[in-house]
């Protein structure tokens, strides 16, 4: 569903991926963990189709509409309310009319944003605006997620929703890359984890039983302490 082959890019002299390679069947969800400057962000935006690898390829089942995609960047226009940031996604992506309604409101439901949907984002509190952006990236219903840091605002209920909502996602057979710092979050959702330093993966395969504690001790001695 969706894979890398030798994967690289460069930024001037500075290689933030160098020869990666990964395929994620459906329903599997690999969370990366690395030190800042690994270049998991980097990975993420060549994936989604943002950047354009300096060599090497990657590529989606379905192509870059079947991606949904939360980077830094809300990607939300401020002066709209939520529900006509949901309304002006789904169109984009040509979700039908009868079926983006029940769409839009099922997300603002689940991720709590009822009392808001009529608000403009730029009156949205940082942990809204983030919920708001992942609602964002789940209307069309995308096969594959591309997730950095998506737990980052979020108050406690509000990242267990989200736990909840991904493992569901992935049980309905979707296909998430996740990067997060926060081990405990990554360890409960993911099938597969890859430790990234310097641009490559330093260690990648099943989670299988390992808890947070086992795979955060895995992870300094991958990355060095990092």
């Amino acid at each position: 569903m969706l894979w890398a082959r030798e994967l690289s890019h460069a930024f001037g002299a500075i290689r933030a991926l160098d020869g990666i390679s990964f395929t994620l069947d459906r329903g599997r969800t690999l969370v990366i963990f690395g030190p800042n400057g690994a270049g998991k962000t980097t990975l993420l935006r060549v994936l989604a189709g943002l950047v354009r690898p300096t060599s090497g390829s990657a590529g989606v089942e379905g192509g870059r509409r079947a991606i949904g995609w939360i980077g830094h960047q809300s990607q939300l226009y401020g002066h709209l309310t939520v529900r006509e940031n949901l309304r002006f996604w789904g169109t984009l992506y040509d979700v039908p009319a009868g079926d983006l309604e029940h769409r839009v409101g099922e997300l603002l439901s689940r991720l709590g944003l009822d009392a808001r949907a009529g608000q403009q984002v730029r009156t949205l509190s940082r942990g809204e605006t983030q919920r708001a952006a992942i609602a964002r990236a789940l209307v069309h219903d995308p096969a594959v997620l591309l997730l950095d840091e998506p737990f980052t605002g979020l108050d406690r209920l509000a990242a267990e929703e989200l736990g909840r909502l991904l493992g569901e996602l992935a049980a309905r057979g979707r296909a998430t890359v996740l990067v997060t710092h926060d081990v405990k979050e990554g360890t409960e959702l993911a099938s597969d984890v890859a430790f990234m330093r310097t641009g490559r993966f330093v260690a990648i395969g099943p989670r299988g039983s390992r808890d947070a504690a086992q795979l955060t001790v895995a992870y300094r001695e991958a990355v060095g302490g990092a």
